[in-house]
């Protein structure tokens, strides 16, 4: 897939989902009944902690791989702190998860920054990748 074809898809899709997201907002009830509610919220928690403890990780070995988990993480976050505030009933659960949606927003500004940091201060370790040639060395080193 050439990088041209896959922007033009994306282009693409953006122009189709807004008609569906008309559909959606037309047709949807406005609340309804969900099966495995506490599944779907702790999965998107334990979604979140993994791609945290997956940057980080990555971040520390200087694995340029930690900008696209931060990404991803961001991604979580803010979807998230979406469901958060627009499933929470009125008083002293939306405050809860405003406070939540703050937390999980600075969670996110930190990994968009991560993500376009691209690697400056980063921590290098004895395990991360060198950029070059191997140096040589010399026999007395063998």
């Amino acid at each position: 897939m050439t990088r041209k074809w896959a922007l033009t898809a994306l282009g693409a899709a953006a122009v189709l989902l807004v008609p569906w997201t008309v559909v959606l907002a037309v047709t949807l009830p406005g609340s309804t009944r969900v099966d495995n509610w506490a599944l779907a919220w702790i999965g998107l928690d334990v979604l979140m902690a993994a791609g945290c403890a997956t940057t980080a990780l990555l971040g520390l070995r200087g694995d340029p791989r930690a900008r696209l988990t931060a990404s991803a993480t961001a991604s979580v976050a803010v979807l998230d702190a979406w469901f958060d505030i627009t499933t929470a009933r009125s008083g002293g659960d939306l405050v809860l998860a405003l406070a939540c949606a703050v937390a999980e927003g600075l969670l996110a500004g930190a990994c968009v920054f991560l993500a376009l940091s691209k690697g400056r201060g980063h921590i290098r370790s004895p395990y991360a990748r060198r950029s070059g040639p191997p140096k040589r060395r010399s026999r007395s080193q063998l």
